[in-house]
């Protein structure tokens, strides 16, 4: 038989500490995909964006200093013309989605196949790429919508000699103050050549940054007054997201730089000298975009301080008060305890004005104590 006394043990199994597992699912947002099936060829066209429930759309804009031409909803027929002919085009396709008028367009104007291919994969870096006959560019459109929130789609814009090519996500877009210098013939749209109309296409996308800055600074007013009065959460979360934007804006517009400052030392032929001076006009608005994305990302910055000090003053605050007050009663409980001590030797147990006399002890404590919090400004 075993000893009775023998002591036992117990033994806790706590549970050891989960490790990442590499069938675990990592959560990854608003990351881009480049391709839906990794290993195809090099130029298979495969659309990679959000489905779009509008028909795409083909429209054709036909110009010289002396004739003009719109087609809204035009067909293939009519880009046979534009090789060789005397006349400038502006050949608009909204609605990329629709991989076979892509693939259609590209064929027709004799397009690389890895542009018509980048052109389906709306998640391209700005960029400008050179090609035998053709220039190739990927720039990003921001504008507000109807409800004044920013939207963004890429726009793919190919300059040949005589034509410009733009592709839009959605038929919504920017262009139509150049729409509207085609049609009435103002300014120097109609008499310019091709090259002309990317930069055209190109600072209108580079003003909207502005539009889209303009209305974030609206707001950080309204943050720089509600931090500094009644920081709170929902404000904090607003910050956060301006800046996660700013962070989105500043990545589409450094390499949009780039991209003007290419075409200004691009040697193939296909943008013209004088179309320079406008050219360098959009590049210093993009300078100025950068320069107000990085100042008001350092405004925000120092609103999270702000948010951030506001916080601990009130925090302060409310100490200071809870200290004062803790401060004033801790004379009178000194002397409640002592008077509520059950000794029978206690003279003023037993005398008639013992209660009375306690109080005003107590009263005069507490006005004495706010009395010198005051000239201390300390209230």
């Amino acid at each position: 038989m075993g000893n009775p006394h023998t002591p036992f043990s117990i033994y806790i199994l706590w549970p050891a500490p989960r490790e990442k597992r590499p069938s675990d699912p990592i959560k990854m947002k608003n990351l881009p995909r480049p391709s839906k099936k990794p290993g195809l060829a090099p130029g298979t066209l495969i659309y990679t964006g959000h489905g779009q429930a509008e028909p795409a759309q083909l429209s054709v804009f036909s110009y010289s200093e002396s004739t003009f031409e719109e087609i809204e909803s035009a067909s293939l027929m009519v880009l046979d013309k534009v090789h060789g002919s005397s006349s400038n085009y502006w050949i608009n396709v909204s609605g990329i989605h629709d991989v076979e008028l892509v693939e259609a367009v590209g064929l027709k104007m004799n397009l690389h196949q890895l542009v018509m291919e980048d052109i389906v994969h709306p998640h391209q870096r700005p960029k400008l790429e050179a090609y035998d006959n053709h220039l190739f560019m990927v720039a990003k459109m921001m504008y507000l919508d109807n409800e004044g929130q920013a939207v963004g789609e890429q726009i793919s814009i190919v300059l040949g000699k005589n034509y410009v090519i733009s592709f839009q996500e959605r038929p919504e877009d920017i262009f139509q103050p150049v729409r509207d210098r085609l049609r009435t013939g103002k300014g120097l749209m109609r008499k310019m050549g091709a090259d002309y109309m990317a930069y055209a296409l190109l600072d209108l996308i580079v003003d909207h940054y502005f539009v889209i800055l303009e209305e974030i600074g609206t707001q950080m007013e309204e943050f720089e007054e509600t931090v500094a009065g009644h920081p709170s959460k929902d404000t904090m979360t607003a910050i956060r997201n301006q800046k996660k934007k700013l962070i989105a804006y500043r990545r589409e517009m450094w390499p949009l730089r780039e991209l003007l400052s290419g075409l200004m030392r691009d040697d193939s032929g296909l943008v013209r000298k004088k179309t320079h001076t406008y050219l360098r006009d959009v590049y210093d608005h993009a300078i100025q975009v950068i320069d107000l994305i990085e100042t008001y990302r350092d405004l925000l910055s120092g609103l999270t301080d702000l948010y951030l000090s506001s916080l601990s003053h009130r925090m302060n605050e409310v100490m200071q008060v809870l200290t004062i007050i803790g401060s004033i009663f801790i004379p009178i409980t000194f002397i409640a305890g002592v008077y509520g001590m059950n000794f029978q030797n206690m003279p003023e147990l037993h005398w008639t004005y013992g209660y009375y006399a306690a109080w005003a002890l107590m009263a005069t404590t507490a006005l004495s104590m706010i009395v010198f919090f005051k000239k201390k400004k300390w209230l």
